[in-house]
Parts: C-alpha cells; sequence; structure tokens
C-alpha cells in the first residue's frame, strides 16, 4: 500500500520508526528520515543507506524543520523508562516541542500526520483493557511524568490543531511492542529479559512478577500504522494498537528461559514508582475502523526477537552494542 509520494518519518532510525521506513518504502514510498540519534542507531537503517526511496536528515524536532512532503509520521521520543528518565526535561521538549513543530508543518503544507503517542497516557489503569475513552490514571509529578504527561499534552495539541484548523491527525496509542532492533540496553521487559537470558545472567522481575503486559510484534505494529495513515481525513483517532493477548510478566520470563535453554535464575527487586499494574489495550476501534488484528503469536515474534540478540551479541559489533546507552 503506498501512501503519498514522499512522506517524513520523525525518530525514523528508532526502533520501529526503522521497521516503518522499510515497510513504506517496499511500498513504493520515498521517505524522508529525520532523527537526532539520541536513542535512534544508525545500524537501524545501514541498509537502506544506498535506496534512492530514502534520505536522512540528521535534527532534533525540537527545532522547526523545514521540508516538502506530503505525509507525516512523528516517532521522535526516548520511549523506555531508562531513556526518558535520563534528561526528563528534554523528553518533555522532544514531545511538546516537537509536536508543536510538526504540526506547524503539516498545516503549512496542508497534510497529514500521525502521532505516535502510548499506552502510557492511560498510567496506572483502574479498568483493564483499556478504551480509548478511558482518561486514565497518571501521576502528573513523579518520574514518568516527563513521559506520560509529555504525549497526553501532544495528543491536546492535535486534536486542538485539529479542531482549530481542519488539519487531519491521527493519534495512536501504541502498546508494548517488540521485535529486532530494539536497544539492547533500553530498560523495556523483553530486551532486557533476552539479553539477561542470553548471558546467563540472573532475570530481574520487579514486584511479585505478576503485573500483566500485552505484546505486539513491531510487523503488526507497523500494519496498523500504515493502515491509519491510509484510512482517509474522517479517522482521527485516538486508536489503541496493540496485542490484546495479556501475560504475567513472570510468565514471560519463564518463557524466555525456556527458549533461550538459559540456566538464569529469576529475581524479584522492587516495583518502580507509577508502574503499572495491567496493560492491555482493547482494539474493537481499530478492527472496525483499520480492519486489524494482530496476526504473530508471541512464541514466534520472541523467536525472532531472540535471534536477533543473540546475532548482536556475539556478533564482531557485541562490545559496542552493549555499551552503547
Amino acid at each position: 500500500m503506498s501512501i503519498n509520494k514522499q512522506v517524513l518519518v520523525t525518530g525514523g532510525a528508532g526502533f520501529i520508526g526503522s521497521h516503518l521506513i522499510d515497510r513504506l518504502i517496499a511500498d513504493g514510498t520515498d521517505v524522508l528520515c529525520v532523527d537526532n540519534f539520541y536513542t535512534g542507531t544508525k545500524p537501524n537503517i545501514y541498509h537502506l543507506a544506498n535506496n534512492v526511496h530514502f534520505e536522512l536528515i540528521r535534527h532534533d524536532v525540537t527545532f522547526p524543520l523545514y521540508v516538502e512532503v506530503d505525509a507525516i509520521f512523528n516517532l521522535a521520543c526516548p520511549a523506555s523508562p531508562v531513556h526518558y528518565q535520563h534528561d526528563p526535561i528534554q523528553t518533555t521538549k522532544t514531545s511538546v516541542h516537537g509536536a508543536i513543530n510538526l504540526l506547524g508543518l503539516a498545516k503549512r503544507l496542508k497534510c497529514p500526520i500521525l502521532q505516535a503517542s502510548t499506552s502510557e497516557v492511560y498510567g496506572d489503569p483502574k479498568v483493564n483493557p483499556q478504551r480509548e475513552d478511558y482518561w486514565g490514571n497518571v501521576n502528573p509529578i513523579g518520574p514518568r511524568s516527563c513521559y506520560d504527561e509529555g504525549k497526553r499534552c501532544a495528543e491536546t495539541l492535535f486534536f486542538d490543531y485539529h479542531r482549530q484548523t481542519g488539519l487531519d491527525v491521527k493519534v495512536a496509542r501504541i502498546f508494548n511492542t517488540y521485535g529486532p532492533r530494539m536497544h539492547p540496553n533500553d530498560g523495556r521487559v523483553v530486551s532486557n529479559f533476552i539479553v539477561q537470558a542470553l548471558k546467563g545472567e540472573p532475570i530481574t522481575l520487579f514486584g511479585d512478577g505478576m503485573q500483566t503486559r500485552s505484546f505486539c510484534y513491531v510487523s503488526d505494529l507497523v500494519d496498523a500504522l500504515v493502515r491509519f495513515m491510509a484510512a482517509g481525513p474522517g479517522c482521527h483517532g485516538p486508536m489503541n494498537l496493540g496485542n490484546p493477548v495479556e501475560i504475567t510478566i513472570r510468565e514471560l520470563a519463564e518463557r524466555i528461559v525456556e527458549m533461550t535453554g538459559s540456566q538464569s535464575e529469576i529475581v524479584y527487586r522492587p516495583l518502580p514508582q507509577d508502574d503499572p499494574m495491567q496493560r492491555r489495550p482493547d482494539i474493537s476501534l481499530a478492527k472496525r475502523e483499520l480492519d486489524w488484528a494482530p496476526s504473530v503469536a508471541l512464541e514466534e515474534g520472541l523467536g525472532k526477537t531472540i535471534s536477533y540478540f543473540d546475532g548482536l551479541l556475539s556478533g564482531p559489533d557485541a562490545g559496542s552494542a552493549q555499551a552503547a546507552r
């Protein structure tokens, strides 16, 4: 499915962004990738360096961007607690100033713009599964607030631009996504467990491990983003995108230990502040509006992700990959 002639993807050297670019180029779209490489990495896009449909600009979205494109995917923001808590003020700036700059660009170009929002806008939810009409339970002054509230403010800006200017906006609330090209030290549960298991280190669980998550393989998520952008000017969201199959963190750890054949033991640590106990999307809206639902089973996706990290940790760049923040 070709969306438009020229598409801008901010955060394009990141985990999800690089997979999205692969899909867009495969669909016949020219892609302009923008990234400041704060968490994105060049190896994620090395394979595109000589592709005539790919162009790269090193740029921080907290500053205005002057380009000519037909559609915008805004994926620019650190997305793991380790990274977004490292410089929380910059994280909020990226979400808010970045949204303002890119919405201004979309307004000038009169083009559709998709915001990669997050399930974190629901905070530590009191309802399960979470539907788009749930307003959430978010701590506005906690250590995760830079990301949670930054993304909530970005959603506000997107819908205010839509109401005030008629801009075609699309807000995707992305739930836990995993797959190849995740950063080995990003602190996310899937990458953490796989790296620890492959290295024979203790598997670190926070709390009692009974908190739940639902995990969507990256190709499924990318398919949803492409469908959302192509859905037309009447489809704005916010829309949950994720896998509704729920699993406890302890079950996930046990499954990864089994699949890797690791001898790692499971150890428990105190639960971080504001860490949600449940996270599971209601994707009824996505099914209805996009005719979309995840198709990659957890075991299949974990197998591909384990193979990626196994190669990364045993390859010639293993030392630099593990040392990279």
